[in-house]
Formats: structure tokens, C-alpha cells, sequence
């Protein structure tokens, strides 16, 4: 019997499903999806999003089926190398990736085929561009049928950067309560009412979460016709798509007012001591040679840059929405490849999520990565979170085999700013603590002064 791994998140299709055989990674395309496969392959729309860069490339594969009974046959995906979710996106990300999804939908029709789904879920950041990574996706398109992937488009991608570009930017995290998206009717309730003036908001929200009522009791298919257009024509779609783009490239969010969104403006580094630190950073690097990183902490990705600059993939993980936003437009606009910047607080970080809490890994269960970066971030985890220093080497240590910390002393300034508003209970927050509290996980392998500033820092080994 082959050893099969069947992918936790990929049981809803019955196109076919991801499995695991030897660390690899394939998808079995079932009979029931056979049809729509073929004239996926054959139409030639694959090739096109492929060239497009909107969708991972695969190849068809001699290899055993997962479930023989089901079978078509196998293909092998480009895999991919980080698998991040929408509540980890900056506001131009799922903005970006709204928009990929909409471009398919409309080469799709072009080809004679359809988006039968349209989840946040199946779009990943490769090579810094939002892409599809779900080969049975697409349906042959039928003359007057609803687009039966309005609904979840709306919930996953238009709710949300509604709500975050007219109310609030943290309620993007209401995706990682609703695993499939925003409901309508709460997005309905939050949004002002000037809202109800905008057309497309007025359309595929407010009308649409009306609709989803008044059906609740009826057959689905009733109310995906009450709200994509009964018999709609392939003109009548194009024209949805049209007010959904629109609708969509409408909403913007500007970057600002957030408290680390200008960090690098404000810290108490000097020009040499900036330098310096990233002279060690880049030494480090080189040493270690790592193919993968993980930066904590990382504001606007500038140290995250010393790896992705190398050809190292960088993850860039930041709390503050504000600096993951210009982190991820300062990307766009060089054109970066090795660098994914994404949303993350350490002190509640993302859980495993969905059917049998096993459809979105944690944090860590998606690690390890080969290096962490965790630059001026010990102080907010140890005293403005109270996390003792023993359970932060615990953590890290579960992340990865080397990590790059730095050091901040009490007698530094930024230290100073969190410690005015509340008493010093941190006795054990010294140089001397940090050290052995860190050294009970890692071995100390190099450590270093930063020149003109009273931070130190570390590269550490994990122990075996």
C-alpha cells in the first residue's frame, strides 16, 4: 500500500484532492472532475495563467492514486514554499489578490470556462505576485448559469477590504473568525450607511446580504440567482465582473497613524550603529547560508531585505497593519521576488484554524524555518507583554535552528519609554539573565556590540 498523506485542508472538492507521497507534494484528479480537467488543459487557458503568472505550474504524473477507486489521474504542482493566509495580509495583498481573482474569472470566460470557487484560500504570493494555486478551480461554462463563486468572492475579498478601507483596518481580522469569509449580513450591519450610495457596495453587499435573508430557507441555487442574475448571460457576467473590479480598485487604505508605521524615522540607532547592525546581520547570513528566514518583528522589512537581497526567502512579520502595508507596496514597486511581508502578533499568533482545527496550520506548525530574525523585539515580548525569558528561548526554539537576537538593555531608551507608564517588576530582565535563560535552549556561537548604542547582538544555535 503506497504511503499517502492526504492534505488536511483538501477534502471539500470532489474534483479531486492534495495528498503527500516521499515529501512530495500531488493532486489526484478525480473522475468527477475528468471533464472539466480536460478541457482546462486542452483550451489552453492553462497555459495562458500560467504564462500570466496566475497560477502555479504542474505536471502529469506516472504515480499511484491516492484512492484508485476515484481516479483520473495525478498531476505534481509547483509547490509552494510558505502557504500564508488572508488574515495575514496587509490591505493592498488581499487587495491584489481580489484582483488576480477577478482577472482569471474573466480569461476563464474568454476560454469557455468558469471559477466555481473563488476562496482567499487558494490564491498564494509566489514570487511576490498573488497566484492561484488550485488546478480544479475551473468548470466548463454554461449559457445563463449564476456565478456560483459571487457569494464567497464577496465574503472572502469584498466584505473584508470594505470594512478595513471605510471602517477599520483590524477588522480584516474577522477572517480568522469566519473561515469562509465575512458574512454579508454583519458586513452589512458595520459599513456606514453612506455606503448604501455607492453602487457596487450597495449591489454585492447590502442588496446581496438582503437576499441571503429573505432566502435563507430556500434552496441555495435560489439565492445565488437572486443575487448573480437569473439565466445570466456570458455579457450579463462580464458585466459583473466589470462592477466587482471596480467596486474593488475603488476601496484604497492609506498607511498612517499606526504606532510603528515610521519606526526607522524615530530610532535611537546612529548612522554608524544602523550600519553596524546590519554589517553583523549580512556576516551572519553568510555564515549560515540559509535558504529560508523567518524576520519577527520586521516593521518595514528593512533587515528582512539583507536576505531577500541575497536570494534568501524572507518571511517579513510584523504586528503594526501600517508598516506590513509599506513593506508589502515598497515590494511592488521594486519588483521583489524572495520577500512575502505578512501581519502577525507574536503574543496570539495564528492558530490552527477550520474542520478538526487542521485546515490552516498554526504558526509554527509551519516552520521550521532555516533562520529567525528577532531584532529589537525582546523588550515588547519581556516587558510590555510580560512573557518571561525562559518561555521566549522556549519559543524561538521552536522555530528554528539559528536565531539572530538582539539584545536591549533597561538603560536603553526605547526600554525607558515602555517602562514609564508601569512598575519595574522584570528583575530577571538582564544581560546576564538573558543569557541563561537562553542559553538552556541555544548555544551562544558569536555575539557582538553594536557600535554607538548599548544593544547587543546574538547568533544563537538551538541544542540538540
Amino acid at each position: 500500500m503506497p504511503n499517502n498523506n492526504a492534505h488536511a485542508a483538501s477534502f471539500r472538492d470532489p474534483s479531486g484532492f492534495l495528498f503527500s507521497r516521499g515529501g512530495i507534494l500531488h493532486r489526484q484528479v478525480n473522475r468527477a472532475g475528468a471533464d472539466d480537467y480536460a478541457r482546462f488543459m486542452e483550451s489552453g487557458l492553462y497555459e495562458k495563467l500560467v504564462k500570466a503568472n496566475l497560477l502555479i505550474p504542474h505536471a502529469e504524473v506516472d504515480e499511484k492514486p491516492a484512492d484508485e477507486s476515484l481516479a483520473f489521474k495525478v498531476i505534481r504542482p509547483e509547490r509552494v514554499a510558505f502557504i500564508s493566509y488572508p488574515y495575514e495580509w496587509s490591505f493592498s495583498e488581499l487587495k491584489d489578490a481580489a484582483l488576480a481573482t477577478l482577472s482569471i474569472q474573466r480569461r476563464a470566460l474568454k476560454a469557455g470556462m468558469s471559477l466555481k470557487d473563488a476562496s482567499a484560500y487558494n490564491i498564494q504570493f509566489v514570487n511576490g505576485k498573488p497566484t492561484l494555486i488550485d488546478t480544479l478551480s475551473f468548470e466548463i461554462y454554461k449559457e445563463g448559469k449564476p456565478w456560483d463563486a459571487y457569494r464567497q468572492f464577496c465574503q472572502h475579498f469584498l466584505a473584508p477590504l470594505a470594512l478595513m478601507s471605510l471602517v477599520d483596518i483590524r477588522l480584516g481580522q474577522l477572517l480568522r473568525v469566519y473561515i469562509d469569509g465575512v458574512p454579508l449580513d454583519l458586513a452589512s450591519k458595520l459599513l456606514p450607511f453612506s455606503t448604501r450610495f455607492n453602487f457596487g457596495l450597495l449591489t454585492h453587499i447590502h442588496i446581496h446580504a438582503s437576499a441571503q435573508v429573505r432566502y435563507a430557507d430556500s434552496a441555495s441555487q435560489r439565492v445565488s440567482e437572486s443575487t448573480s442574475g437569473r439565466g445570466m448571460s456570458k455579457n450579463g457576467f462580464i458585466g459583473l465582473i466589470d462592477s466587482l473590479e471596480t467596486t474593488v480598485k475603488k476601496l484604497t487604505w492609506k498607511p498612517a497613524g499606526t504606532e510603528w508605521g515610521n519606526y526607522y524615522e524615530i530610532t535611537n540607532y546612529s548612522d554608524a550603529g544602523f550600519a553596524h547592525k546590519k554589517e553583523i546581520i549580512s556576516g551572519w547570513l553568510t555564515k549560515l547560508a540559509p535558504k529560508s528566514i523567518w524576520d519577527l518583528g520586521a516593521n518595514n522589512g528593512e533587515f528582512s531585505r539583507l536576505a531577500s537581497g541575497a536570494g534568501v526567502s524572507a518571511l517579513a512579520w510584523d504586528i503594526d497593519p501600517s508598516a506590513v502595508e509599506q513593506n508589502y507596496l515598497r515590494l511592488k514597486s521594486e519588483k521583489e521576488q524572495n520577500l512575502l511581508p505578512l501581519l502577525l502578533d507574536l503574543t496570539n499568533p495564528s492558530p490552527a484554524l477550520g474542520w478538526d482545527n487542521a485546515e490552516r496550520d498554526s504558526l509554527a506548525q509551519r516552520g521550521p524555518a532555516d533562520a529567525v530574525f528577532a531584532l529589537a523585539l525582546i523588550h515588547h515580548l519581556a516587558i510590555s507583554n510580560n512573557v518571561p525569558l525562559p518561555r521566549l528561548a522556549d519559543f524561538f526554539a521552536g522555530l528554528s535552528r539559528w536565531l539572530i537576537i538582539e539584545w536591549v538593555p533597561k538603560s536603553d531608551s526605547q526600554v525607558q519609554k515602555l517602562l514609564r507608564t508601569r512598575k519595574d517588576i522584570f528583575e530577571t530582565y538582564t544581560r546576564e539573565g538573558f543569557e541563561s535563560a537562553f542559553g538552556t535552549r541555544f548555544h551562544i556561537r558569536e555575539s557582538v556590540d553594536v557600535r554607538e548604542s548599548e544593544r547587543r547582538m546574538y547568533l544563537l544555535e538551538k541544542r540538540d
